[in-house]
């Protein structure tokens, strides 16, 4: 029985997704299983065995049971394969279908189909789910385990059966090895890589890893962080402002999808307005800038080239680039502020560099909240980015506030300032297990004030005591964003 040979092991590292038909919900492994992309997002290129009245490739979600006769026109090949039943020698070969169509382009598994005919043979349902059936496989035989969606359809005559649809992606970091083996498609079946093949899926992994790295630069130009060009002559830039304002920068690559698939205009128009709708559902404003290969939405119009705003940089395959200004003291503020700091006992001069702690902090969280909101408009899962952040012209840059708490903590322990020079951090894959409930705000939030100084995540009670005390936000306060 099927229920007994997946038991009731937790799925411990895949990411899949089961949907019935009359049970709409999804159902979780280690990976918190949302609604992919692909559900929702339009004109992607990519193969399906599946297609709409007008053409158009229908993604797993949108498949039902009327649409299977299409198999019939179709022959197994290098993206698709078919299986009558799923007994136990089918169980056993899929790891190495699934790890071969990573290693490849991508793929189709459907079993519940004759791969002679074509015709339908409904498989029984399983008292268990489909989705961790199929994940635990993965878990025990297949390394990295790779990303692919599973839908059980059911016969609508006999909703006790139906076919198993899988769709696997084309992996991100092979090679995929399963059984021990690095399995590659040849022709309509699944056979070991030949050490050229192995050469290419290394390389395809490095280049894939440059691509995230290349990708996670601010490309946003703000006036007074970026440089002038440099004079001829000159082997660097000279900067535009003595206090470059600092900028806080959160980069989300989508990992689904690859830079070959340039989008048409009307998926990013698409995108645009979901962006759009999430700034007027939050009571904000936006304008939208048009850029060379993205669109630039700013939490204002602009005045003119030397104005400063929040930004969001969306790309056509919808990675995300956020930057977001500190709020730096300045004038009378700065004045007093410094007079504060000196009858706590620390050491300020005048050109000391102030941000005001509970502003930006605001800044920092809405302008990454409407983040959140986008990918959920759009049906996203935040499992299909890698993130990074940097921090720009922080370096000994102070925290204030002038709550009498964060006076008389630094008093006794010192200034908080971002301690480091200018870097960002390592790439986290959003899709590893250990993010299942990321959300951007969080993430933006709270990475941008421990690099700070601010202790998160201490034992200390006046430790604790100080971060919620700063990280506390009036809902009544009105920014510039």
């Amino acid at each position: 029985m099927i229920c007994q040979l997946v038991g009731t092991h937790p799925l411990k590292a895949c990411a899949v997704r089961m949907k019935t038909d009359e049970k709409p919900t999804l159902k979780r492994g280690y990976h918190t299983l949302r609604r992919t992309a692909s559900s929702r997002s339009k004109g992607a290129a990519m193969f399906s065995p599946f297609r709409t009245a007008n053409g158009k490739p229908k993604t797993l979600a949108e498949v039902t049971w009327d649409d299977l006769p299409q198999l019939a026109d179709l022959d197994e090949g290098f993206a698709l394969e078919f299986k009558r039943s799923y007994n136990a020698s089918v169980q056993k070969k899929i790891p190495k279908i699934i790890a071969s169509f990573a290693n490849s382009r991508g793929g189709w598994l459907v079993v519940g189909i004759a791969d002679d005919d074509k015709s339908v043979c409904p498989i029984p349902k399983p008292n268990a789910d489909f989705g961790q059936i199929i994940g635990e496989l993965c878990r025990r035989h297949v390394s990295p385990i790779p990303h692919f969606d599973a839908r059980f359809i059911c016969d609508p005559a006999n909703p006790l059966q139906g076919v198993l649809v899988m769709h696997v992606a084309e992996g991100n970091f092979p090679p995929y090895i399963a059984n021990g083996i690095v399995e590659v498609r040849e022709g309509s079946t699944s056979g070991p890589a030949q050490s050229s093949a192995l050469v290419e899926l290394y390389g395809k992994a490095t280049k894939r890893r440059g691509e995230i790295a290349g990708f996670c630069q601010r490309s946003v130009y703000y006036p007074t962080a970026d440089r002038f060009p440099s004079p001829q002559g000159s082997a660097t830039g000279v900067p535009r402002s003595a206090n470059p304002t600092p900028l806080f920068d959160l980069y989300l690559y989508r990992m689904s999808r690859h830079a070959a698939e340039a989008p048409a205009r009307a998926d990013v128009n698409e995108h645009v307005a979901a962006m759009r709708k999430v700034f007027t559902d939050r009571g904000m404003g936006c304008h939208v800038q048009h850029a060379h290969d993205s669109r630039i939405i700013r939490a204002s119009a602009l005045a003119g080239a030397l104005d400063v705003h929040s930004a969001i940089e969306l790309f056509g395959d919808e990675s995300i680039k956020l930057t977001v200004p500190a709020v730096l003291l300045d004038g009378r503020e700065l004045e007093r502020a410094n007079m504060r700091l000196r009858a706590a006992g620390l050491a300020v001069d005048d050109e000391n560099r102030l941000i005001d702690a509970r502003d930006t902090l605001r800044r920092v969280t809405r302008m990454a909240t409407v983040l959140d909101k986008y990918v959920r408009e759009r049906g996203i899962a935040w499992q299909q980015y890698a993130v990074a952040y940097e921090l720009e012209n922080m370096a000994g840059v102070m925290l204030w506030s002038d709550s009498p708490l964060y006076l008389d903590y630094v008093a006794k322990r010192g200034a908080l300032f971002c301690g480091t020079t200018d870097c960002r951090s390592r790439i986290r894959y959003l899709d590893d297990g250990e993010h299942e409930s990321f959300r951007a705000r969080q993430f933006a939030g709270s990475h941008f004030f421990e690099a700070c100084g601010l202790p998160l995540g201490s034992d200390d009670d006046e430790d604790n005591a100080l971060v919620d005390a700063l990280l506390s936000t009036s809902p009544q306060a009105t920014l510039k964003e």
